[in-house]
């Protein structure tokens, strides 16, 4: 596999209209503006209507998969948090996301945005801790702006999850440049600040879905190298040999595939011509699709999923560890074969992970 996810350690959202105001256990993230219905007038002038982000992967889990599964491969990294709900009124927007700097961690906190009473035991608008304790330098938190940051364009007709290219900092945090104290996820100033209304929620560590944050990798591990014929047409079969129907959540596990022609040309031997194995071509790729929502895991990737082959067959490895637990899994194949595209997915190609 060269795709492989790790989840956060802690996250919340702070805002402006509740400047101590914890919200460390709340299931969704909120990033918005809704200046436009609730601008604050007070003694200082009017308060913007504002909610950032704030969300850190651990060190040792970030410095484990570039050092002991990515090794010297060149790879990618992304952000990804899935959209709860959004009121959005301009047709475009930008999220950024930067590094966050400090010199003290920022906790995490129990609030929720429900609490009556608020609960202030953790990071807010104004602390990096609980209540009146380690102020940020300036309210609404603190970050690199030096170093790289990174944005995702939104469009009326988007998908409105994020999906953001975070390599640069995290190779930054892996090499030590910078100390580790997570993203801190927003609207770009100029739509922050504006009289626009822009209102997101992302599921957040502590969501009951399927969709906590991830900070995904993806590096190519794939071999190509094997002195079986290739399939030809599409009058062939593909199976996993050696598919299984549970994996506990550790470890990793090469499935192997095996093709054959359907109706295989007769000739005169002494074995028979059903177990002439073949291989996919280089064009070939798999993914990992949730068999009860049927939403892709691991989408198709013409960089990151390819198939490897050797001279028993074809192979592709997956991490379990980078799956959520107790979710069942369906193994699918997208392949070129002599120009035509097809994808390959059985109902009976399926696992699930167990704790």
């Amino acid at each position: 596999m060269a795709v492989y996810k790790i989840f956060p350690e802690k996250d919340a959202f702070i805002s402006s209209h509740d400047p101590a105001q914890n919200t460390g256990r709340d299931e969704v993230l909120e990033i918005s503006n809704t200046n436009a219905i609730n601008l604050n007038t007070s003694a200082q002038g009017d308060v913007p209507a504002v909610k950032r982000t704030l969300i850190q992967f651990k060190t040792t889990d970030i410095n484990d998969v570039i050092t002991n599964k990515i090794g010297n491969a060149a790879f990618s990294s992304s952000l990804n948090l899935y959209l709860a709900n959004a009121t959005v009124a301009p047709l475009d927007y930008t999220l950024e996301a930067y590094p966050i700097s400090t010199s003290l961690a920022w906790d995490m906190g129990t609030g929720r945005v429900s609490d009556v009473p608020q609960t202030t035991n953790g990071v807010s608008w104004g602390w990096r801790g609980a209540s009146g304790s380690n102020a940020w330098s300036s309210s609404g938190g603190d970050w690199y702006t030096d170093k790289s940051g990174s944005s995702q364009d939104f469009v009326y007709t988007s998908n409105k999850d994020i999906s953001m290219d975070v390599t640069n900092m995290v190779k930054l945090w892996n090499s030590s440049s910078i100390d580790n104290h997570g993203f801190i996820v927003k609207l770009t100033g100029s739509i922050e600040l504006s009289d626009s209304y822009v209102e997101t929620a992302y599921f957040s560590v502590d969501t009951h879905t399927i969709y906590p944050p991830a900070l995904e990798f993806k590096w190519d591990d794939s071999i190509y190298s094997s002195s079986l014929p290739p399939v030809t047409g599409s009058d062939f079969i593909l199976s996993f040999t050696n598919l299984k129907q549970e994996f506990e959540d550790s470890g990793v596990y090469n499935f192997k595939l095996r093709s054959r022609d359907t109706y295989p040309a007769r000739s005169f031997q002494t074995s028979s011509v059903y177990l002439d194995a073949k291989v996919l071509p280089t064009s070939s790729y798999w993914g990992l699709k949730d068999s009860k929502t049927g939403e892709m895991v691991v989408d198709f990737d013409t960089s990151y999923t390819k198939i490897s082959s050797n001279n028993e067959g074809n192979y592709f490895t997956v991490y379990m560890d980078g799956l959520e637990p107790e979710r069942y899994y369906q193994l699918m194949v997208k392949t070129t074969v002599d120009s035509e595209t097809m994808i390959i997915e059985d109902k009976g190609n399926f696992f699930k992970v167990v704790r």
